[in-house]
């Protein structure tokens, strides 16, 4: 009876899927032009926030979790391109060294805190106890239920230190999943993208979705809410996403100085263009 009726709500699942895939296919297929015009604003937005945060020491922390191949990197790297890497810093630790390992739990993530006017993005987060250590079973039992206990507490802290603190989970369809994961296979350029692990959470959909909800039901708080993105198209994902992200963290724009060129010296000139020529330069293919 049991097995009959998980059969029965993975079909129900899987239904409610291909729902929610088919939503997103209906919408209107952004092109190129259109997405490149609103990224080109947004990231005028991005600066503009980033002079913000520098000249008011903001402190913020934006983490970012999600499925698999949910596209949380390419929100990043779009996030990222126009501005500062010494303003916003992103921080993607690798697994805990032996030494680590012995440390409590969070203490690795607060050596990668922001001091004043920086943005510290995590890409993959303490999160990483709530899903894949508890999917694969890396962490006890005791530590995974003591993490769902104290991550609001340590969110706390950092909220009440006076940080933004802004959580991102990316969701994709089981679908969209799949035609990524095959698309790293057959990509010599993506192949690197999959892992392990990656390869462990396609087979163990509903275990990864269960620690999900649970992650979901127990750490998000008032001061320290999960924020949702759809994720089955990127560009769109990408969009809502930085466009969210601007509205979390208030900023005006600040009053700056026209920058006006002066007038080149012709002081002390000489032909540097023959001095470089007497060193190897490289080959000129294109």
């Amino acid at each position: 009876m049991s097995k009959k009726k998980s059969k029965s709500d993975k079909k129900k699942a899987k239904s409610e899927n291909k729902k929610v895939e088919a939503v997103a296919a209906e919408k209107k297929k952004m092109t190129n032009k259109e997405y490149e015009a609103e990224i080109a604003k947004l990231h005028a937005e991005l600066v503009k926030l980033q002079l913000w945060v520098q000249e008011k020491g903001v402190r913020a922390i934006v983490v970012f979790e999600g499925r698999d191949a949910a596209g949380k990197g390419g929100v990043i790297k779009r996030i990222t391109e126009r501005v500062s890497p010494r303003v916003f810093r992103v921080t993607a630790l690798p697994a805990p060294s032996e030494r680590e390992k012995t440390q409590m739990y969070f203490q690795r993530y607060v050596a990668h805190f922001p001091a004043a006017g920086e943005v510290v993005i995590f890409d993959r987060s303490w999160y990483n106890r709530a899903g894949v250590e508890r999917v694969m079973k890396f962490c006890t039992k005791d530590e995974y239920e003591r993490f769902l206990h104290y991550a609001p507490i340590f969110e706390h802290a950092i909220v009440d230190a006076g940080i933004v603190l802004i959580k991102y989970w990316f969701d994709v369809g089981m679908e969209e999943q799949e035609r990524r994961f095959r698309a790293r296979i057959e990509d010599p350029r993506k192949i690197w993208k999959l892992s392990p692990m990656d390869v462990e959470s396609f087979d163990r959909w509903y275990d990864y979705s269960r620690a999900r909800d649970d992650m979901l039901k127990y750490t998000s708080t008032d001061y320290a809410p999960w924020n949702i993105v759809r994720a089955d198209s990127k560009k769109r994902a990408r969009l809502n996403c930085i466009s969210h992200l601007l509205s979390q963290i208030p900023y005006k724009e600040l009053p700056r100085e026209k920058i006006k060129l002066g007038t080149r010296s012709t002081k002390g000139s000489y032909d540097d263009e023959a001095v470089i020529e007497q060193f190897g330069t490289i080959p000129e293919k294109y």
